[in-house]
């Protein structure tokens, strides 16, 4: 009996090893990750047409503008005229897309090559902030208000957190799985 458990417990260690993902493969990952960011990131911000232009008149625009809190109020960063820009917040949109995209690609490679819980709950993280910030910006960053503005920043640090808690949430339940 005892040796039938001990056999039966080894291929199943051996299982879970072989399951482990090969850390080449997870070389190759990070690279397509940082490769990935930094082709958006030039394909959004320096070649699309007038993007710099309009990011230099969107920061010539930022302004300390009053917003309500409790009984008084707060000055915080906003532009004077949000509605002017519009070609800022596309791009904006257009990166966040991408990048939740991006994180989508990264996390069937990292399913694919059985990917450590951590990195995949990692991927996913970031794959709802991304997704989330692309949201908020068309709902509320391209509606071009003041309003609007202030909302998107707060949501922004909202879906940061339920970014983490998400994470958490991946790595508990496999846990409780795999135990």
């Amino acid at each position: 009996m005892s040796g039938i458990s001990n056999t039966t417990f080894r291929v199943q260690g051996m299982n879970r090893r072989e399951r482990r993902s090969d850390p080449w493969y997870e070389g190759l990952i990070t690279a397509l990750a940082v490769g990935g960011f930094l082709i958006i990131f030039a394909v959004v911000f320096g070649l699309t047409p007038g993007v710099p232009q309009k990011f230099g008149e969107f920061f010539s625009d930022l302004t300390a503008q009053t917003y309500p809190v409790g009984n008084g109020t707060l000055l915080l960063p906003a532009p004077a005229h949000p509605a002017q820009h519009i070609e800022v917040y596309n791009a904006v949109f257009n990166f966040a897309l991408a990048m939740a995209l991006l994180q989508a690609a990264i996390l069937a490679l990292r399913v694919w090559a059985h990917s450590r819980i951590g990195k995949v709950a990692e991927t996913v993280g970031n794959m709802v902030f991304w997704a989330g910030a692309a949201t908020v910006t068309n709902v509320f960053l391209l509606a071009g208000t003041l309003t609007g503005w202030f909302t998107f920043w707060a949501i922004l640090i909202i879906l940061a957190g339920v970014s983490l808690i998400t994470q958490f949430v991946i790595r508990i339940v496999a846990h409780r799985i795999h135990r």
